[in-house]
Formats: C-alpha cells, structure tokens, sequence
C-alpha cells in the first residue's frame, strides 16, 4: 500500500512539484515526420505539432514553465499562428501549457473527462482559462492543414479521459500515454484508469496501424507497431502472472515478494514505473 500511496501522490502533485523545478536545461528535440507534422520531445509527454495553412495544431503541450520555450519552437516552424491544442488526457505534463496557450489564441480541446478532471475542486483544480474549451464524448474528426484528424475515446486505459490522435491520410498517430515506448506503463488506477481497459486501447491502436505506421508515444522514442505489440505482449504476459497470484489469494505482500515480474524488469523496468510498482498497480486492480 505504501508505493501505491506514492503513485496517488505522485500524480497528485505533479502540477505543484513541477514549480519548483528547474527547467532552464531542457531544450526540445525535433524529429520531422513528414507531411507538416513533426514530434517535439522536453520534459513531460511528447508532443506532436501539424502546421499548414489553416495555422498550428497542437498535441499537448507539456509543462506551463517551458511554455515560452514551446512557442519559439513553434515560431521556428511555422509563420502561421497556434490555433488548436487537444489534450490526450488531464496529467500535468501533457496540459500544464494550455493556459499559455490559451492565452496564445488556441482553442483547447479535450475529452470530456479531461474537463471534468481539471475542473474537479480539490489541490489539482486547474484556473479557468486552462480548462478545454472543446470536449467530445466519443469521437471527433478536425480537416486541418489538409489532414483528415480523427481523434478517438479508448475507455479506462491510462485513465478514463484519454484521446488516441489519427492522421488517417499520412498514417501518423500520437497514441498519448496509451503507449510508454519500451517501459512499463503509468496505468493512473486513481484517473479511472484500468488494466483491462490499457490492453484494450493497445489492441485498438494495433487495430488501426501497419507495418508502415509511425506513431508518437506519450513517452519514449518514436515508435512502430512492432513497439506497440512488444508492450501488449509484455503487458499481457505481466497481467497473467498476477492474476494468478490474486487468484491463489496472496496478499500484495506476498506477491511483491515473490516478484513474478522479475523476468521482466531488465527490459521494462524505469525510475518512476519500477518493477514493484507496475506489480502494485497489476494487483490492485486485478483484486478488485
């Protein structure tokens, strides 16, 4: 219970711990995708960018302290002005900039959960004018800089507000946190997220890619469907050695102890989502 406490608090404060972060090091990596789309890689979740001549669109945009930095990329770009941002989910490295943003011109746009989270009273309650201005239940699709953007709902994942992003002509997708490239994933249980639902976004992200698609992952490098079904099967594999234990009874101790993941780790295992969290976050919603 212990580590599982940590990852509520983790997520809790991640938009207050970051003020006191020094972020005058952090400079962005650009990785050019074709087709007037581009991946910028700072600190916090990727962030994918489309320019053209119906002006700049935005995916996520990271902390609010490197706001100023993100728009002199942008402006490095791109002459047309920042019209759109949509947020993948509601945590605080992928929507800390809206306000920024918003105060930029860009219309903000989300799920309708992510609204709902950022809106919610309490210690991570986001101001007004970083709140989307533009929710969808379900589905929405964007023509823009001569993409056709679907942008779609996956149910429970990483949490219960994430938004896969599809530029369906030039076959590019931004997955959002639905996809750690090479580690173990934040699956954000306390955000409405679910295991379950984690493996289903991942099966319907493989359901709309090739071997030709290129993806932006919330975190990590550039990636393939190759990347994507290592991480299902990694998940798949990891789920089912849990669920065992869960099944047999054993306490979260007893399974942490046993550490059935151990096989794993080496490849998987990172500084925030270590082994024995990713085993926490598996049990708890696993014995629910």
């Amino acid at each position: 219970m212990k580590i599982w406490i940590s990852l509520f608090l983790f997520v809790l404060t991640a938009s207050v711990s970051a003020q006191g972060r020094n972020f005058d090091d952090v400079e962005y990596v650009t990785t050019d995708l074709g087709h007037g789309i581009f991946m910028l890689e700072g600190s916090g979740g990727n962030i994918g960018v489309s320019i053209g001549e119906d002006g700049v669109f935005l995916i996520d945009d990271q902390f609010a302290q490197l706001s100023e930095k993100l728009l002199a990329v942008i402006t490095e770009l791109s002459d047309q002005p920042l019209r759109f941002v949509i947020n993948t989910h509601w945590h605080g490295d992928h929507v800390g900039g809206n306000a920024n943003m918003a105060k930029e011109g860009a219309i903000i746009m989300a799920h309708d959960n992510v609204r709902a989270r950022m809106s919610a009273p309490g210690r991570r309650q986001s101001p007004e004018d970083a709140l989307p201005v533009m929710t969808f239940s379900d589905t929405n699709t964007y023509h823009l800089n001569g993409h056709k953007i679907h942008a779609f709902h996956v149910h429970r994942a990483h949490t219960d507000g994430d938004a896969i992003i599809h530029f369906e002509d030039v076959n590019i997708i931004h997955a959002g946190d639905i996809l750690f490239n090479g580690t173990y994933p934040f699956i954000d249980l306390n955000s409405g997220g679910s295991v379950d639902g984690y493996i289903a976004a991942l099966e319907r992200l493989l359901a709309i890619a090739d071997e030709e698609t290129v993806i932006i992952a919330g975190h990590g490098p550039l990636a393939s469907k190759k990347d994507v079904q290592a991480s299902l099967k990694m998940i798949r594999s990891a789920k089912s050695k849990v669920a065992a234990l869960v099944k047999e009874g054993k306490t979260l101790e007893q399974v942490q102890a046993a550490d059935p993941l151990a096989a794993l780790h080496a490849e998987w295992a990172w500084s925030f989502i270590t082994g024995e969290r990713f085993t926490e976050i598996l049990y708890t919603d696993l014995s629910d």
